[in-house]
């Protein structure tokens, strides 16, 4: 991990839901502001963690996963370029409530709270972008519940291939394990493996090392439908 100063570039030079902001508003922020770079595999926070900042990130791909013990964790979405990671700790006391690691060399940017409760009081705009990418989240969340409380292994896998693909992150399987993949299914990674394998059999998929080439689309979203 190493720091940044370039804040005007990492953090605010590409559309996102800052472009609502004005220059005087931008100026604040930035006084708000420190900038980070993390290296792949990087821990970028921690559950359970003394959260002081709103994480944004600014370049790169991360996960973001729940750790339900020392051993096991859930993986719940990942984020990408102009997405914040830890946007609840704003309503969770001072803890992160998820962990994040970077899956790829990532820049990110560490908000002082206090500054996005400001905006999100002064400027409406920039409030509602936020409530609208946070209810993205809360249906992806909604769906890893329907996930692990009503769907077989494959129905799982299905569903989180899907997702993965749906994602739009050139070269994601790349940067994802088979390990990582069984952690979004929350499934064991011998059962990963396997059904990949009869996936592929099945013609659904194709594999080419880590890569997951989806085949038939609507065989997947049927297996993920029938759980």
């Amino acid at each position: 991990m190493t720091s940044s100063t370039d804040k005007d570039l990492l953090c605010f030079g590409h559309l996102s839901c800052f472009n609502s902001l004005t220059e005087e508003e931008l100026s604040f922020i930035q006084k708000s502001t420190r900038s980070l770079f993390f290296k792949k595999g990087e821990t970028i926070c921690k559950q359970g963690a003394f959260a002081p900042y709103v994480i944004f990130l600014s370049d790169g791909l991360a996960k973001i996963y729940i750790e339900v013990t020392r051993e096991k964790q859930i993986s719940t979405h990942l984020a990408q370029s102009g997405d914040f990671i830890s946007f609840s700790s704003i309503f969770n006391h001072d803890e992160y409530n998820t962990s994040a690691a970077a899956l790829v060399d990532s820049d990110v940017c560490m908000i002082e709270k206090d500054a996005i409760i400001s905006l999100l009081k002064s400027n409406s705009e920039f409030a509602y972008r936020i409530i609208a990418r946070n209810w993205q989240l809360g249906n992806r969340l909604f769906n890893i519940i329907n996930n692990l409380s009503f769907k077989q292994m494959a129905g799982k896998l299905a569903a989180t291939l899907i997702y993965l693909e749906d994602f739009g992150y050139d070269s994601l399987f790349e940067n994802l394990s088979r390990k990582e993949i069984a952690e979004f299914a929350n499934i064991s990674i011998e059962s990963t493996v396997k059904l990949l394998k009869d996936f592929a059999s099945d013609g659904i998929v194709t594999l080419d090392g880590k890569i997951v080439i989806i085949n038939n689309r609507s065989a997947l979203e049927d297996i993920a439908r029938k759980g």
